[in-house]
Formats: C-alpha cells, structure tokens, sequence
C-alpha cells in the first residue's frame, strides 16, 4: 500500500507501526454551526481510508475529536442565551446525524475537548518545565516557537506567514508566532475553567495532542499514532503546532504519515463560511439522499480540490444507478439479505463483517485490480473505471445467460465489496429508485397502481393506459413483471 505523506511530499510504502495494526485520528469538527460540504468530503475521504485497512484485515482504531470549546462557540451562546455546553451537544448531534446520512462509519473514539482538560494541563506542564512554553500576562501560556527546532517541518511554511491565533494577536508574545497554549480568562464574556496556571480555557491546538497522548499513541515508539488526517486547509498552523506541542512534550513525532484531503470549490471559490459560501451538509440532504450526495464526493481523488455543482452529481448519479440496477438484476435468484444501515459503531461493524463473508464471492478479476487501485493512494479514478467496467460485463453476460445462477452470485460478491469499501449500493433497489418522493405520494401512485391493475382484470385497457400515462407525466415508469407491476421515478 502506498499514500501521499504531507511531510515528504511523495507517496509512501505504508507500514505500520505495529504489523497490522493501524492508528488513525483525524481532526473533527468546532461544532458552533451546522456541518459543510467541506466536512462531508473530508468525513468521507477518511472514512474510505479507514474500510480499505479493514477490508485488508488491518485492527484498526480510528478517533475524531470534537472540539467543544472555542471562541465561536462562546460568541455563539452569547447571542442565544444558552451554556456552551448547550451549544456544544446540539451541534454534535447535528453533525452524527449527517454523518450517518453520509454512511460514515462512527469512529471508535470521539474525545471531547472538555472531557480531557488533565491531559492537556498535563501536556502544557511538562512544556512548562522542558522550557518549550512560558507565562505571560493574564494566565496565557504560549509554546515558543523558536525552541522547537524542528518546527515547520511538516507544512515548510516560514513562521511569520500567518497570524497563528484564532484571537487578535496579544501583547505579552515573546515572538508573534507563538501560539496559545492556555487562555487566561478575559472576564464575563469568557468562560473558564481550573488549571494550573490560572482560570482560562485552552488554545486550539493542544487538545489533539493531549487527546491523542491520551486515547491513542504508542508509548515506546518512535511516532505516537500511525496517521494523522484531516483538510488541507489544517496542515498550518494547527498540524504543524499540534506536531510541535507533542515533539516537545514527549520527544516523539505526533504521526508517522499525514494524510490531508483538498478543499471543496462553489463558484470557483473555496469553500467559507467568510465567503458566504458554505454550503450546509443539511442544506443539500434536502435535494439529495446522502448516499447520492456520498457517491459524489468520493468521485474526486482526496487530495484534489472538488468544484460542487449540481450537474456534476447528477452526472455521477448515472453510477450509482447502473449499481443498483445490476443489483436489482440479480435478486430473482440470489437470497438477498437487506443491509441495515445502523448508526452506533458495534452494528455497522458487524454489518462489514457480513458484507465481508458475502464478499468472498466476488471474482478474483475484479476485486484484485480494485484492491491494487484504491491501495495506490486511493486512486479512485482507477477504481471506478473498474467497476464501471464490472457492471458493463456483467451485463453483456447476463444478456445471453439470465439464468447462471453461479455468476449472479459472483456479482452480488462484487457488489457487496462495493458496499463494504465504497459504502455504496446497501439500500433496496426498488427503495432507491422511489428516491425523493414523500410516504404520501408514494401511497398516492401504489393506489394508481392498485387501480390500473383492477382496470386491466376488468379488461378496461383504456382506463389502464391512461393511468399509466398519468403516472408517466408525473415521472413515473411502471414495470410490468410476472410478480406483477413495480414503479421507479425517473
């Protein structure tokens, strides 16, 4: 397996701390708002990192944090009149839920910022001490960057580039780039909790480091944590202070690889919540499944930048449906057990693993080349253009053999290797092609239904066929089986 590490640049031969074993943390969200485009595409690109190693039977724990205090989310129960930690929670379970739309698997371990001050007290002590930070006016504590020699080595970007704080810059800073470990309290309009060197809340970035020295890194190795991930837009400052801040603390390098995924483009611009432009995850779950939304992002190889609009999906739509039509091909003869689509991690792991069993049916010519592809720094292209080719063959096939009952069973292995490391194709295909009606109109059209196949045991083809022309402007195809009649929107 080979990836794109941010630090050299390159692609990589993967290899793991631990023989199979993988650790993986990506930064989560600062749940102040409802979650973006920009945090599906990213959610997503390392939620199909995180199947391929278990596909390959890697143990894998995978962790994304939540980072639950923040000068956004301060602002933001002011204006509302509510606690932090009120806004916190409602924000958090607004992002699960449009993770699991997404078909994000849950992550093994989801730390909050708050639930793990000690560890960054902790961190920022042994700074404290090792000479790495110092004290300055109102009980802010910053790292100095000059101390770290090794700083900059992950993003190459020189020191005085950017302003490194989410807040104004401060007076007491021994050099402007230094950055806040610890923020004194600033009075009412603050909030503020008990530490070491004062009442104060932390800096941004030491919560991952503190989170990952705590949850997640190997003790006596040389890098606490296999991967590292997260957007592009983190790689500096956050990634490359949160490297600093654990390389100083416990003289181990915070991740042996970085993954960082690109940006997502509206109008040719990157996506900002500045710009105005940010374009909510509910937002688009409203026009489309999340599967269709899903099946989109995931058509642009990770590290590029993706430019959303709308003909583009439903272009990539015509995938997805080519999937479901071959799966809805093969149910006649093959026993097909619907996927659940739980949200908490226990039943999605145990739905892989049944994915996993059905998989070993697929056929060696397709799932080997798909394994090579997405094992190539997930090249995605290669990996659609397979499948692309696999359902257009298995087509032609089924054409002249309808009923090999061995070779159906072939394609519903490949198609469950699909769902297992796509995620993608577990609905029931007639359900999917019944997307975007209501329960009403869906009972309004079975009622029609029910009627036009009344009409032609009546013999009353002429009421029959004005139905189905009624149904056909409302852009609804019937299907004529011997099972009897089904519908699909178009």
């Amino acid at each position: 397996m080979t990836l794109f590490d941010s630090i050299k640049k390159q692609k990589l031969h993967f290899e793991p701390i631990l023989p199979k074993q993988v650790r993986i943390y990506v930064c989560g969200p600062t749940v102040y708002d409802d979650a973006h485009l920009g945090h599906a595409r990213s959610s997503i690109a390392f939620d199909l990192w995180r199947r391929l190693f278990l596909f390959l039977d890697f143990e894998v724990i995978f962790a994304k944090n939540f980072t639950d205090i923040d000068d956004k989310i301060v602002k933001k129960s002011l204006q509302n009149g509510i606690s932090v930690a009120e806004v916190s929670e409602r924000y958090i379970e607004l992002y699960l839920n449009d993770m699991h739309t997404l078909g994000i698997l849950r992550p093994d371990l989801e730390p909050k910022a708050t639930s793990n001050l000690p560890q960054m007290h902790e961190m920022i002590e042994h700074l404290l001490q090792k000479g790495y930070a110092y004290m300055g006016e109102n009980n802010d504590v910053y790292l100095s960057i000059t101390k770290d020699k090794a700083y900059g080595s992950l993003s190459q970007r020189t020191t005085h580039e950017q302003n490194q704080s989410r807040i104004t810059n401060a007076n007491d800073k021994q050099e402007e780039s230094d950055f806040a470990l610890w923020k004194g309290y600033k009075g009412e309009n603050d909030i503020a909790y008990d530490s070491p060197f004062g009442k104060g809340r932390p800096g941004w970035h030491i919560e991952c480091s503190a989170m990952i020295e705590k949850h997640l890194a190997y003790k006596e190795q040389d890098f606490a944590i296999d991967i590292h991930a997260g957007g592009a837009d983190l790689l500096f400052p956050h990634h490359e202070n949160e490297a600093s801040q654990t390389r100083c603390a416990t003289g181990r390098e915070l991740a042996k690889y970085w993954l960082h995924n690109g940006f997502v483009n509206i109008n040719g611009e990157k996506m900002s919540k500045s710009l105005g432009n940010s374009f909510f995850i509910k937002d688009a779950l409203k026009i489309y499944d999340g599967e269709i939304l899903r099946n989109y992002l995931l058509g642009v190889h990770y590290r590029l930048a993706l430019n959303f609009n709308e003909e583009d999906l439903l272009q990539s739509k015509k995938r997805l449906d080519k999937i479901y039509r071959l799966k809805k091909r093969i149910l006649d003869s093959i026993p097909h057990k619907q996927s659940p689509n739980p949200s908490e991690l226990p039943q999605q792991l145990e739905s892989l693993n049944n994915l996993k069993a059905h998989a070993k049916n697929a056929q060696d010519s397709f799932i080997q080349p798909l394994l090579e592809a997405l094992s190539d720094d997930y090249n995605i292209s290669k990996a659609l253009s397979i499948i692309e080719e696999m359902l257009s063959l298995s087509n032609e096939y089924l054409d002249k053999n309808p009923k090999d009952k061995a070779y159906k069973l072939a394609i519903s292995g490949n198609l469950a290797c699909i769902e297992y490391l796509l995620g993608l194709g577990g609905k029931d295909p007639i359900a999917y092609f019944q997307l975007g009606l209501t329960e009403q109109e869906k009972q309004d059209i079975e009622s029609k239904l029910k009627l036009r196949t009344e009409a032609k045991a009546q013999k009353n083809y002429a009421l029959a066929d004005s139905i189905r022309n009624e149904l056909h402007n409302q852009g609804i195809e019937i299907m004529d089986t011997p099972q009897g009649s089904t519908w699909e929107k178009v």
